[in-house]
């Protein structure tokens, strides 16, 4: 029987800083941004307690840009991908580790009017002015929105 392996994070949470796009020396995308994941419980004497979680996630390619363009701070989505870790040696000599998520799969679980205060028309107007008018139309009866992309990841 094959070795059979898995690493596969799924979330849900708000998006904690604006998405920041940066484009590696070959000229492929990525982009990376906070995620806070938010869990509720009671204790067993009836106390309330709540718990955030922050996570680092990073998207490539053609999702990066969609990323970039459709995510601000606040908004609601669900990501998928895999855990990354790091380790590496900082200015000051200590060795420091950090886990990233990178995605290949994100939905946007809210609606650009909660999240940015914009009204769908002048986001339609957009989408037009990037001669997309058939995307445009689709988009004002198309909820949650859903963007895949594959794993290509040069490194930097």
């Amino acid at each position: 029987m094959a070795n059979r392996c898995l690493n596969k994070v799924m979330l849900i949470g708000n998006l904690t800083r604006d998405p920041e796009l940066r484009y590696t020396p070959g000229g492929v995308a990525v982009v990376s941004f906070g995620l806070a994941t938010n869990r509720r419980w009671t204790t067993q004497t009836g106390e309330q307690r709540e718990d955030a979680q922050f996570h680092r996630i990073v998207a490539w390619s053609k999702l990066a840009e969609l990323c970039s363009q459709l995510l601000v701070k606040g908004r609601k989505v669900y990501v998928e991908g895999r855990l990354q870790h790091k380790e590496w040696t900082g200015n000051d000599g200590v060795k420091r580790k950090d886990a990233e998520i990178i995605i290949n799969d994100m939905i946007i679980l809210d609606s650009r009017q909660a999240s940015q205060g914009d009204n769908l028309e002048s986001e339609l107007e957009k989408a037009v002015a990037f001669g997309d008018e058939q995307e445009a139309k689709d988009e004002k009866n198309q909820k949650p929105e859903e963007v895949k992309d594959q794993e290509e990841q040069p490194p930097f």
